[in-house]
């Protein structure tokens, strides 16, 4: 007996060295950062298989998916990811799971598609933990930024001194205060406003991915408006015009509420579009925030040099030359909002999703930076958004002033009117 006890002591002992220096058998092995990125572009490929069996019925095959996805796949990023988040790796951990379960409880498919759309969510902010941002995407994020707010700002500079100097010109000065009341009382509109978008629109019972979907189509829609830069001037004259007939009928009855109005006004426009703008911007940077805010900084420093330039030294500034280089960059702009959009509803399970895997892809930051998404239904719209760009720039430079060569128009023989104070009345004043 004593020898028997020795021979399983010693066997125990081997037995239980052999089990300390060996690894667990389901261990999985560790990933390096860059791997662990590319497995989740695999794990993406998976939940979009499952997504699509489960809506064709076939539950066994899509929880047998889902299933390869996380342990084959997954789990492969989940000892990087952990020590970068690890709260995020335990909510993603639970989200499979539960998606899983669902499956094997044959639940819904809508429910089962709403949890899907979450993990992809999760899979997301895991890559934005596993990469860093780099350099491309916040110089593009900062430009955008500034491009933003000088351009528009600019105009709303433009505007006001157009006025001003309306006033001045009548010898008038005196009613320039309340328009200046009127204009600060834009620039703080424009502030709330965005707090407005923001607080509403997250209050919204809508999908994340669809209000940031929304929003970018609105911008994109306002963006396409404002790039082709002789419409917009064609459009400025009109604006002004507009502007200085309400001016010359508010001084016409005195009325100080009445210029304010003209003053919110000319300014409030373009205030807007502003606040609208950064809501999409925001919408789509997480983790470039800080480059977005920067942007906005030097636009606002650029912005006051050129006021200053303006009204202080009345200079003018080369605002042709700016527009038309500006508005490449606002093309440019659009087109990045555009797929990130479609990204947005195809995240959502609102668009089909079909991936281009032989495109190369770039790092998520620039990504978003870019609205570079490479999938059929992204690519193909921002082709088709281009090529509109290319048609319109053919037309406008090209064939317009071929047509008004060949068509001139003939020359208005308008008759000038004066109001008050010596103030000439605009053509729309006049009828």
């Amino acid at each position: 007996m004593t020898i028997v006890r020795r021979a399983l002591l010693v066997f125990g002992l081997v037995v239980l060295g052999g089990l300390a220096v060996a690894p667990p058998v389901s261990a999985a092995p560790a990933a390096s950062r860059a791997e662990a990125i590319r497995q989740l572009d695999v794990v993406r490929q998976s939940i979009d298989r499952t997504l699509a069996l489960i809506k064709e019925g076939k539950a066994d095959q899509a929880f047998t998916e889902a299933r390869s996805g996380y342990l084959s796949h997954f789990e492969l990023v989940e000892v990087p990811l952990r020590v970068a988040d690890a709260q995020l790796t335990s909510d993603a951990e639970t989200k499979f799971a539960e998606i899983r379960g669902l499956i094997s409880a044959h639940a819904p498919a809508g429910t089962i598609r709403s949890n899907i759309v979450e993990l992809r969510g999760l899979l997301d902010n895991a890559e934005r933990r596993l990469t860093d941002a780099g350099v491309g995407a916040p110089a593009v994020v900062f430009g955008q930024s500034f491009l933003i707010i000088f351009r528009e700002g600019l105009e709303a500079v433009l505007l006001v001194s157009v006025l001003l100097g309306y006033l001045e010109a009548a010898k008038a000065t005196q009613y320039r205060r309340p328009i200046l009341w009127g204009m600060a009382g834009a620039a703080v509109a424009t502030a709330a406003t965005f707090v407005v978008l923001r607080t509403v629109l997250s209050a919204l019972p809508l999908g994340r991915e669809i209000l940031e979907a929304v929003t970018a189509l609105l911008a994109v829609a306002v963006l396409f408006y404002v790039s082709f830069w002789l419409i917009a001037r064609l459009e400025q004259k009109r604006w002004l015009e507009f502007l200085r007939a309400r001016v010359w009928t508010a001084v016409s009855v005195g009325s100080t509420a009445a210029l304010a109005l003209v003053g919110f006004t000319a300014v409030y426009r373009e205030g807007f579009e502003t606040a609208l703008f950064y809501q999409a911007l925001m919408s789509f940077g997480p983790g470039l925030g800080r480059w977005v805010a920067a942007g906005l900084g030097a636009g606002l420093v650029a912005l006051a040099i050129v006021s200053w330039i303006v009204f202080r030294l009345g200079r003018r500034v080369p605002v042709k030359a700016f527009l038309s280089s500006a508005v490449v960059l606002l093309m440019a702009t659009s087109v990045a909002f555009l797929g990130n959009a479609v990204r947005a509803l195809q995240s959502a399970d609102v668009l089909g999703l079909h991936r281009w895997p032989g495109w190369p892809r770039t790092p998520i930051f620039l990504s978003q930076a870019l609205g570079y998404w490479p999938s059929r239904e992204t690519l193909v719209a921002q082709a088709a958004l281009i090529a509109v760009y290319v048609a319109g720039a053919l037309y406008l430079f090209l064939m317009r002033p071929r047509l008004r060569r060949a068509d001139p128009a003939p020359p208005a023989t308008a008759s000038a009117a004066t109001g008050p104070a010596g103030i000439r009345r605009p053509a729309d004043a006049r009828h």
